[in-house]
């Protein structure tokens, strides 16, 4: 398959998305290891995800897709075709966030107390180990968009894809968490919980497979643009409806808006270097 994309290339992206991916197996061992959660250091990692995934998302991944698009289209329709994308993106992941039933959506963010108390909570074990089960379905699925989101941003730039995928890979960590601690707390197996957990990432290089057939073999300057649209758009929803209420959840509301100020301002210096 001629994509015009170098194998090293592809074979860094698909490296990132699958290190972003299996990141949720970092929260399953901070879960079995650690004393205790650094809660206000995970806030302030949680918005400074956010803040580099806004911001690249808004500065660098929108206008290079409206660049490509006014080139193949023209400066109206490039727009308007860069809005509806982006837009496109944003409503794929919010249908997507919908799907999944509020009980298990890792989304649905409960406090870590919550989750680490989970057992007195809920007295069948069986009903705890389904609970795990289903968050770690949700998270797969979740996952999805993210790996396609990662990939394509590696493709384009390689430093812009090592940011988005540490981005991600620190918002997978809590994920890792809502999987881990309720089959751990069912089975008191450490082994099946962290498996699960790291198993549920695996849909992020998935979606770079199937990004990769799917969409790479017709690639061109329409394709790229609204593929890199649509990557903002689900970035900049899952920055807002995941990140930045996840890290309010863990820590104190200006801990997240620091980390979040934090990130752009990395991301916005790193990108200068590349000017």
């Amino acid at each position: 398959m001629d994509t015009g994309i170098s194998t090293s290339t592809l074979i860094f992206a698909f490296g990132l998305t699958l290190f972003a991916g299996l990141s949720t197996g970092i929260g399953a061992a901070i879960a079995f290891f650690a004393k205790k959660t650094n809660t206000k250091l995970l806030a302030i990692s949680l918005g400074f995800s956010a803040g580099v995934m806004i911001y690249v998302s808004m500065i660098e991944i929108f206008q290079k897709a409206r660049i490509s698009l006014v080139q193949e289209l023209g400066e109206q329709y490039g727009y308007y075709y860069t809005v509806a994308a982006f837009f496109a993106g944003v409503l794929l992941t919010a249908i997507i966030d919908k799907l999944v039933p509020s009980g298990s959506n890792p989304h649905e963010q409960r406090s870590l107390i919550d989750i680490e108390n989970v057992q007195h909570s809920v007295k069948n074990k069986q009903a705890l180990y389904r609970m795990g089960v289903f968050s770690a379905m949700a998270i797969a699925i979740h996952n999805f968009p993210e790996g396609l989101a990662t990939f394509f941003s590696a493709i384009e730039n390689p430093a812009l894809g090592l940011s988005v995928a540490v981005a991600i890979a620190i918002h997978n960590v809590p994920e890792g968490l809502a999987v881990s601690i309720p089959v751990y707390y069912s089975t008191e197996n450490r082994k099946k919980a962290f498996f699960l957990s790291f198993l549920s990432g695996l849909a992020e290089p998935v979606g770079a497979v199937i990004g990769y057939f799917l969409l790479l073999p017709f690639f061109n300057g329409i394709t790229f643009g609204v593929t890199f649209a649509m990557v903002a758009g689900i970035m900049v929803f899952i920055s807002l409806d995941e990140l930045l209420p996840t890290a309010e959840k863990y820590g104190e509301h200006h801990l997240a808006i620091y980390g979040l100020i934090s990130g752009m301002a990395v991301m916005g210096l790193s990108l200068l270097l590349f000017v």
